[in-house]
């Protein structure tokens, strides 16, 4: 007869795996599950969720939208088949989430941006089961977080935010919400990745992916460590019909600490700039670069003037680490600098060539630049034909003509300029904009379309353009 996986679990504890005391109850941990010795050693996540779920809330609310009408209701010959009677301008829509209570003593709930956006009313339901009006304190649609309060906080009990930074795949997790307006939900599972993101759900995407049952209604609720502790805001589920499928998302929550810090006190996310265009550094692009690196945010593009300009970072440049932590790629990047203040100073690496340099820079506001139009294209004649770019794929659709040194382009006196580019091509696709100079490939320069055109021919992947565009140096990775 097949053991259960209760016995089996039981028998794991008798084994010797250890004696842990989960949240102050005498727990047994056996392959990462608890077992209440109080109830003879049965496996259950009770105690924990006993102390952790009057946290939870559901949370509902009512918004005015204006209300769609039959056109024929404002002829007057048809109006008589429809009682002659006015239609509602505006209707109120219901909907429900769910939320966690972050302090108590503020009466501050952590919920999705989505679940309270645009709403007139929003109502908190306690597992108690009282009502408590709440006000909107502040909401980031980028990270879909909002933050939301409540003025009776009598009886409030706040939850422990835990560390998402430590965890991995394969831990076991718990979900709380109120899927489908149910009422207070748990289900439970692993965590099956870290780390998700281009989805293009949310414009900071760092997601926490699990398979514990997130349905619609879960948004904004808990997903919770074994300590009881929450790692993560349940936000987003991929669901064909509709419904829980295994995979579902949660903003960990280190990056919600960060934005309701900032709720609380601006009532919006204010955040810096490096003033830099990225792309991942990933081994073939590092490869076509010369550098020694395998992974981090290679900078293609640098703006005049900004932080990141004024701390010598040059287009080609790979930022490697931010805050004393390694960079992975440019959405990981992207998000850590999301997150810090603006204003605030910030340390990071970045390699060129074979040297690896440390700067301190303040994070600031950005204004995009303005483009300055091309300079003169001087080409002392026809531009070379399209065949130029025959034999290069990644190019197709561009015509290509050397710089005439009498004629300065984008100021350059030698290099290859991009005379016209087939919106409809891959060369474009490829970033490719007429206008461009391109002064180097893979680290080597080039100053003419004929060096151009022997360089590409040696290169069989990532090709790494060194452009001027509107004045300025950068990076354009073609494939």
């Amino acid at each position: 007869m097949n053991q259960s996986p209760f016995r089996s679990l039981r028998l794991a504890a008798a084994a010797g795996l250890g004696l842990v005391y989960v949240l102050g109850s005498p727990l047994v941990i056996a392959a990462g599950f608890p077992l209440d010795e109080a109830r003879g050693g049965i496996p259950t996540l009770a105690p924990l969720l006993e102390k952790a779920t009057p946290a939870i809330v559901n949370i509902a609310t009512s918004t005015t939208v204006r209300a769609t009408q039959n056109p024929l209701a404002q002829d007057p010959f048809f109006r008589q088949f429809f009682g002659n009677k006015d239609q509602p301008a505006t209707r109120q829509v219901q909907a429900a989430g769910s939320g966690v209570i972050v302090d108590a003593a503020k009466g501050y709930i952590v919920t999705n941006n989505h679940v309270i956006a645009g709403a007139d009313k929003i109502t908190v339901t306690l597992k108690d089961g009282r009502q408590l009006e709440a006000k909107l304190v502040g909401t980031d649609d980028q990270t879909d977080i909002a933050l939301v309060q409540v003025q009776d906080r009598i009886g409030l009990t706040a939850i422990a935010l835990g560390d998402s930074a430590g965890l991995k795949v394969g831990d076991f997790v718990i979900a709380v919400g109120n899927p489908f307006g149910l009422g207070q939900t748990v289900t439970s599972g692993i965590i099956s990745a870290l780390g998700r993101g281009g989805l293009n759900i949310e414009g900071y995407e760092d997601f926490i992916q699990t398979d514990a049952s997130i349905n619609p209604g879960n948004s904004g609720g808990a997903l919770l460590d074994l300590r009881g502790q929450v790692i993560g805001i349940n936000t987003a589920i991929i669901g064909p019909a509709g419904g829980n499928v295994g995979i579902g998302f949660a903003v960990p929550i280190a990056m919600v600490k960060s934005v309701v810090d900032q709720l609380a006190e601006f009532g919006q996310v204010k955040r810096g700039r490096l003033g830099v265009e990225i792309a991942d550094a990933t081994p073939e692009v590092t490869k076509a670069m010369g550098l020694s690196v395998t992974q981090g945010a290679v900078i293609t593009r640098v703006e005049a003037d900004s932080p990141a300009d004024k701390a010598g970072i040059k287009a080609g440049d790979v930022i490697t680490r931010f805050q004393g932590a390694d960079v992975r790629d440019s959405r990981d990047l992207r998000n850590r600098v999301g997150l810090v203040r603006l204003g605030q100073a910030v340390n990071l690496t970045f390699v060129r060539g074979a040297k690896a340099t440390d700067a301190r820079l303040q994070l600031a506001e950005i204004q995009q630049a303005a483009a300055t139009p091309p300079g003169p294209q001087g080409r002392g004649g026809p531009p070379a034909p399209a065949p130029a770019t025959a034999g290069i794929p990644a190019m197709a659709g561009s015509v290509l003509s050397d710089v005439d040194p009498a004629r300065p382009a984008q100021g350059q006196k030698q290099g290859v300029v991009v005379t016209s580019v087939d919106t409809n091509s891959a060369a474009y696709r490829n970033g490719i904009r007429a206008g461009d100079v391109i002064v180097g490939i893979n680290n080597r320069s080039v100053s003419t379309v004929s060096e151009f055109q022997k360089a590409a021919g040696q290169i069989s992947g990532t090709m790494a353009l060194a452009v001027v565009r509107d004045g300025r140096n950068q990076i354009v990775l073609v494939r």
